[in-house]
């Protein structure tokens, strides 16, 4: 090749060398992350601005109607017990009672079989009920740890294995470098 048949017209090509391709799939990828994030924290918020004060209106309303029923029940129970009461002791007109003259009688005493009918009001069997329960709960203790468990690698092996683990592994990155440039 002599220098007459090169060519060296560099004036009537001007145009820049080509650059690298436009990386489209990165800026997809890209985009469908952040798209991903943004709906996510749009879900969040609606989360935590809609659901939760639902909820905890849900539970405030709850508590309040079973507030109300136990006012019902304990003004029934209050009722109940002054009717009771003004049953009970609300005097009567006494009458003279008659009284037989006194006689000679013979006193025999019969065996009978009557059954014992013990009446407890229910509310203190569930009190009594409850007392037993919780005395069994501070009979029974759970077990409590007394030491930490040693199921871990590093308490197995010991700092020693992992140091020697690192050392191994700084060895392989060295022998890895030295193959790739050889």
């Amino acid at each position: 090749m002599t220098l007459e048949d090169m060519n060296l017209d560099v004036g009537e090509n001007n145009s820049p060398p080509d650059q690298a391709p436009n990386n489209r799939t990165f800026i997809v990828v890209a985009g469908i992350l952040g798209a991903i994030m943004i709906i996510g924290l749009v879900c969040i918020a609606v989360y935590a601005l809609v659901l939760v004060p639902q909820r905890s209106n849900q539970r405030a309303t709850e508590v309040a109607q079973i507030n109300a029923q136990n006012t019902q029940m304990a003004a029934a129970f209050t009722q109940t017990r002054a009717a009771a009461a003004a049953i009970t002791f609300t005097p009567t007109a006494t009458l003279v009672p008659v009284t037989p003259t006194p006689s000679r009688t013979s006193v025999v005493i019969v065996p009978t079989n009557t059954p014992l009918v013990a009446t407890v009001d229910p509310r203190t069997a569930t009190v009594s009920a409850l007392l037993t329960q919780a005395a069994l709960a501070q009979q029974t203790r759970s077990p409590t740890p007394t030491a930490l468990p040693t199921t871990g690698f590093a308490d197995q092996v010991g700092i020693p294995g992992l140091l020697g683990l690192a050392a191994i592994l700084i060895v392989v990155i060295f022998l890895s470098r030295r193959l790739r440039a050889a």
